[in-house]
């Protein structure tokens, strides 16, 4: 991990979600993750459904298995998850407005916890597959990230995480002016890169099967998220509100908007899908 730890805690990534809740809502909708463009035709709704549909690939699923989803934001992707695969899912969250959300949805085949994942009190070997989708950022301890997943899954049962990485051989700008503002304002303690993650894992027991770079895939979402936080602050008094409000601590994010659009295309930032097996 080149970029120097940003204190973090799990409260603090709480009250980031808490507080933008309204914006990652009316902003982007009801999924907190980067969409997945294959052809670049594809709308903003398609588009994060798309990266769902790269995770269940992943997971080699078959019914009545029982999912874990790490950091599970408003249950969205879990709940398609269920649906289309005839699996059952619990969800961990660290947010009270997303968990709010997550177990008013009409799912009975999933279920949001609010609690967090780095001592989330699951019993081991009890799942057959787990997935994270941008939540391993937020970890404080992401050795014992890996640890937790591997101790929850069955032998054989794999792991799929979608996360923000370092690039290689970044320059003392990109660490200065882009990653470290990001994880500032994005309340990520760290951000770790391909080999980190690699490494973490392995020392976990977890065998890779696969890797994926999809910076390319992923990067248009900020553009869009950009262009639609503009129009809101004429359109929407709510977010301009919330945008200008100074009791507003993680309104700072705004910041980070920018900073993500070039990060991910100088390629100081990666976007990663990484596939692992509990042997």
């Amino acid at each position: 991990m080149i970029v120097p730890k940003v204190p973090q805690t799990a409260a603090a990534v709480a009250l980031h979600y808490d507080e933008l809740d309204l914006a990652y809502r009316r902003i982007w909708g009801e999924h907190v993750h980067h969409g997945y463009w294959r052809t670049g035709r594809e709308s903003p709704a398609e588009a994060t459904d798309a990266l769902v549909a790269q995770v269940e690939a992943r997971l080699a699923l078959a019914p009545g298995q029982t999912l874990c989803d790490i950091g599970c934001g408003y249950g969205a992707a879990a709940i398609r998850i269920a649906a289309r695969h005839d699996v059952a899912i619990v969800g961990l969250t660290l947010s009270a407005a997303q968990e709010k959300i997550a177990n008013a949805r009409p799912s009975p085949h999933f279920t949001c916890l609010r609690r967090d994942w780095l001592h989330n009190d699951l019993p081991g070997a009890s799942f057959d597959s787990a997935y994270a989708i941008e939540s391993s950022e937020h970890m404080v301890d992401k050795p014992r990230f890996f640890r937790e997943a591997a101790r929850i899954l069955r032998p054989g049962g794999r792991l799929v995480v979608c996360a923000w990485l370092e690039g290689e051989k970044l320059r003392p700008w990109e660490i200065r002016h882009l990653l470290e503002p990001i994880c500032r304002e994005g309340r990520l303690p760290s951000m770790g890169s391909r080999a980190d993650y690699e490494k973490l894992a392995a020392d976990a027991g977890l065998a890779l099967l696969d890797y994926e770079d999809a910076s390319i895939r992923v990067r248009r979402t900020w553009t869009i998220c950009l262009r639609r936080f503009a129009r809101s602050l004429f359109g929407d008094a709510d977010l301009r509100r919330l945008a200008l409000s100074p009791g507003i601590r993680n309104r700072d994010f705004i910041l980070s908007l920018p900073r993500l659009i070039l990060a991910l295309r100088t390629g100081a930032m990666r976007y990663g899908i990484f596939v692992w097996v509990k042997a």
